[in-house]
């Protein structure tokens, strides 16, 4: 008797130990993951590939112990607000966020989930975090900072008479416009003349770029989001006008413009997918430092380079050519 009742003891045990540590989990006990993302282009879904693949190397596969709940707004804000509400509703073990504008949703949302966020330039500026190094709340992840910098210097590199740049950016993305100020602070530093151009959405484009083109003997594009969903279009005008088109991103790059010294968004993501694997064996992500990425990488357009005139790639880069299938 004593053993029987022993038997039900830790079988009750088991249950409740069960019920509280499962968090967010399924009936089956299948991990929920939530993503959250702004909009779709090719950036952002790399970081999202990147981040499931990190999952998926370390045993949480989507349909078999993990249930993936994608989320994408097509940048509309309201859609944005609805699908936050509904990641939060279904108590995921861990949410997502994909972008400035997603990782700021969820963050004013009053929740105690783990949040991450990755494709975020200055989640401390956009008001996500108080502190890159100890973020303090249940919200860490990873910054898309780029080398500006080096990338600005990368135009003159590739067009030795450039007296004018043109910065093309989104007014309401808070990562460009920081980027931005960064980068004129630094072009007043080289003495270089600039002109900017900003869109609200994509539908703005094609007249943004048209213009600029006639201002500028190169453009300078952060890591922005309307104008990453837009570098298609970027190149049918910026091409044929012979203006080099230097971005903030690898894929920015292969999308439509000529170089960069950016960053891989893929492995930003997978970085991120490893936080969020060490945050299901239990660390407490309020303790985690933001992450950036410490190594970035040439790409250049060869498509562009041969549709372009007055381009010269040194030497020292032919190598980072890249040429679409």
């Amino acid at each position: 008797m004593k053993k029987v009742l022993a038997l039900i003891l830790a079988m009750v045990m088991a249950v409740s130990l069960t019920a509280c540590g499962a968090g967010g989990r399924d009936d089956e006990g299948k991990v929920k993951i939530g993503i959250l993302q702004r909009l779709e282009h090719t950036s952002l879904d790399q970081a999202r590939k990147g981040f499931v693949q990190a999952l998926a190397d370390n045993g949480y596969v989507d349909g078999e112990n993990m249930v993936l709940d994608y989320q994408n707004a097509q940048n509309d804000p309201s859609n944005l607000q609805t699908m936050a509400d509904r990641l939060i509703n279904n108590e995921n073990d861990i949410i997502l966020a994909i972008a400035t504008g997603a990782a700021q949703t969820l963050a004013a949302r009053p929740h105690e989930m783990p949040v991450l966020i990755t494709a975020v330039t200055d989640p401390v500026d956009a008001g996500v975090i108080d502190s890159m190094d100890s973020p303090g709340s249940p919200i860490s992840g990873t910054s898309d900072v780029s080398p500006v910098k080096e990338q600005l210097e990368l135009i003159l590199k590739l067009k030795n008479d450039v007296e004018t740049i043109g910065l093309l950016y989104t007014s309401g993305e808070d990562n460009s416009v920081l980027q931005i100020k960064q980068a004129k602070e630094i072009m007043d530093g080289m003495g270089m003349a600039y002109v900017e151009q900003t869109v609200t959405n994509t539908n703005d484009v094609q007249q943004a770029v048209q213009s600029l083109v006639t201002k500028c003997d190169a453009i300078y594009i952060p890591t922005d989001n309307v104008l990453a969903a837009s570098m298609a279009l970027v190149a049918d005008i910026a091409w044929p006008a012979n203006i080099p088109v230097v971005t903030g991103s690898v894929n920015m790059v292969m999308d439509g413009g000529l170089a960069t010294l950016g960053l891989s968004y893929y492995n930003l993501g997978y970085q991120t997918g490893e936080m969020a694997v060490r945050i299901l064996a239990g660390e407490d992500i309020s303790t985690m430092p933001v992450g950036t990425q410490s190594e970035y990488t040439y790409v250049i357009n060869g498509d562009a380079v041969d549709a372009m005139t007055g381009i010269t790639i040194p030497r020292e880069l032919e190598q980072y050519i890249q040429r679409g299938e």
